[in-house]
């Protein structure tokens, strides 16, 4: 079968986002256990994810849960986003965006609120694909089925015409379970070696 369009995911393949010690510094902060902070959160950062609250209640939740001051917060998502969006994986950004116009290409990330505003800020993201499928704006997340079929019916083909790019075990195993050509970002040169070889078989 032909492949017709690549997707590609963003944290950790798009962007390099290696782990900043964000929640340990909080942690420490306010005298929290070891993972106390996201299990605190833990209601908050799925709602986030899936888009069931705004950016506005995130904030509300870091005042009443963690009992943050309005200083506190506005450090809190500092911090929070630059971990979040770390820094552009300039080669591979590079190789997607000169995929178009030969194939058809689409992101699909499992995101947070606010994600698109500050991606499309910092690395314009929308310019360089087709389109972009956030689980914040569309209500599910990798690795559920429907988000891999959502993605395939916005490309107008079938799985088995798409290759998929993540760096997550197990969004890689939902999206081969679905029909798609999945492959594990471990490296630049692997990752675009293991597609080229899909394009060109």
């Amino acid at each position: 079968m032909t492949i017709r369009a690549l997707v590609f995911d963003i944290g950790g393949v798009l962007e390099i986002t290696p782990d900043l010690g964000m929640t340990e510094r909080w942690e420490k902060h306010f005298n929290l256990q070891a993972g106390e902070l996201n299990e605190r959160m833990g209601n908050i950062w799925k709602a986030g994810s899936l888009g069931e609250c705004s950016e506005e209640d995130v904030s509300e939740g870091l005042r009443t849960i963690m009992g943050m001051n309005e200083e506190q917060v506005v450090a809190f998502w500092n911090d929070l986003w630059e971990e979040y969006l770390g820094t552009l994986n300039v080669e591979l950004a590079t190789y997607f965006a000169s995929l178009r116009p030969r194939y058809q290409t689409a992101i699909l990330s499992n995101s947070f609120v606010g994600a698109r505003e500050r991606e499309q800020e910092r690395y314009l993201f929308p310019e360089m694909t087709d389109f972009i499928v956030y689980s914040h704006e569309v209500g599910l997340a990798k690795p559920d089925r429907h988000i891999y079929e959502l993605t395939c019916e916005r490309l107008g083909l079938p799985p088995e015409e798409v290759i998929f790019l993540d760096d997550s075990e197990v969004c890689i195993t939902g999206a081969r379970e679905y029909g798609m050509h999945a492959i594990l970002f471990q490296n630049n040169a692997q990752a675009i070696a293991e597609i080229q070889a899909l394009l060109n078989a």
